[in-house]
């Protein structure tokens, strides 16, 4: 009877040896390429950072700033060990095969998808403010840092004091490429005082500004355009000889478009007679009830057509004024500070940091 070894009898009770095994992994060895999203599994933690199984040769390491889209200091604050779950390869292997992950990237990608949807769907969201700079302030949506311009802020309190508070906010720009994300809180607020305004409806408003195009009017926190072709029948010069700063007046609401933010508003279309505004303003406002039923029921019977305003005509206006028109451009909010001294034109900060 032949002699057997305690090797033989070994190798003959594992099937194979370590050579075989090593071999066995070459032969089924795994491509990992950056950009690949994976299963792992904690195998280790360390002080900055864990070692992932992920079925590489050398197990794979997180750092603890590639942990979270949030601040993490300590690893524990997000893994456990023996823990399955999605790892991103952020970087190729190093000189001791070695891959770096990320759980950061994934929740960034994410994030956009997420607010991309939101956007679409022009869904308001609300976010605490937790710092501001000179061009206004910063908020966090989906773990993503938005920016507020000023001129998008809706608010009596100062910037600073809006630190710590939750405002309601509707997208203005989602950029994942450019990394942006700017938001309007002036934009949620005109929306929501909308759903309570109607085409025809007659409010009493203040006077906020005026312009050579026209007044701004404060209606109950919001601010609607009440252009000089909309003041009177008769020709107006400029809407500084009708109105001062803080007049307060009747207009009748001709248009809403809350898609672009936009309130119109007219003195015009109350006039019992043509230049009543001009000749006996209370005799304008004392008839507005009677004269926007008048209106209301040429609108039912297709005899006219609530006016809307040129933005041709609106040439000109600043960022202030614009927000309360029609939505800013991105080009007015990206600008790079140069000599600015309002601060609007600063930088936007990105939404990763």
């Amino acid at each position: 009877m032949p002699m057997v070894t305690q090797t033989q009898t070994l190798n003959n009770n594992i099937g194979f040896t370590h050579e075989d095994f090593a071999a066995l992994l070459d032969q089924y060895d795994y491509h990992f390429s950056p950009g690949d999203i994976v299963a792992g599994t904690v195998f280790s933690m360390e002080q900055r950072g864990a070692l992932i199984d992920i079925g590489a040769k050398t197990a794979a390491y997180i750092p603890v700033q590639e942990l979270s889209i949030n601040r993490v200091d300590d690893p524990k604050e997000v893994l456990q060990p023996n823990e399955t779950r999605e790892f991103f390869i952020l970087t190729d292997e190093n000189e001791d095969g070695q891959l770096t992950l990320s759980i950061r990237r994934i929740e960034y990608m994410r994030a956009w998808q997420r607010v991309r949807q939101l956007q679409e769907e022009d869904a308001t969201v609300y976010s605490n403010v937790f710092a501001t700079n000179r061009g206004g302030a910063l908020v966090r949506v989906e773990g993503l840092r938005g920016f507020i311009p000023g001129s998008h802020i809706s608010a009596k309190d100062t910037k600073e004091d809006l630190v710590g508070q939750d405002l309601p906010l509707k997208f203005l720009e989602v950029d994942e490429e450019r990394n942006r994300l700017v938001l309007s809180h002036r934009r949620a607020l005109v929306e929501r005082k909308m759903n309570g305004l109607e085409v025809s409806q007659v409010v009493i408003g203040s006077v906020r500004g005026i312009k050579p195009y026209g007044a701004f009017i404060d209606i109950g926190g919001v601010s609607g355009l009440l252009h000089i072709s909309e003041i009177s029948h008769d020709h107006i010069d400029t809407p500084h000889s009708v109105f001062n700063v803080n007049d307060e007046l009747k207009v009748m609401i001709i248009d809403l478009d809350a898609e672009r933010g936009r309130i119109s508003l007219s003195t015009k279309q109350l006039e019992p007679e043509p230049g009543d505004m001009l000749k006996n303003r209370d005799l304008v406002f004392e008839k507005a009830e009677e004269m926007a039923i008048k209106f209301r029921e040429k609108l039912l019977a297709g005899e006219t057509e609530a006016a809307k305003v040129d933005p041709a005509e609106l040439e000109g206006i600043s960022a202030e004024e614009e927000v309360i028109i029609e939505n800013i451009s991105s080009d007015d909010v990206s600008t790079v500070e140069t000599n600015d001294t309002t601060g609007e034109e600063e930088l936007i900060p990105t939404a990763t940091e």
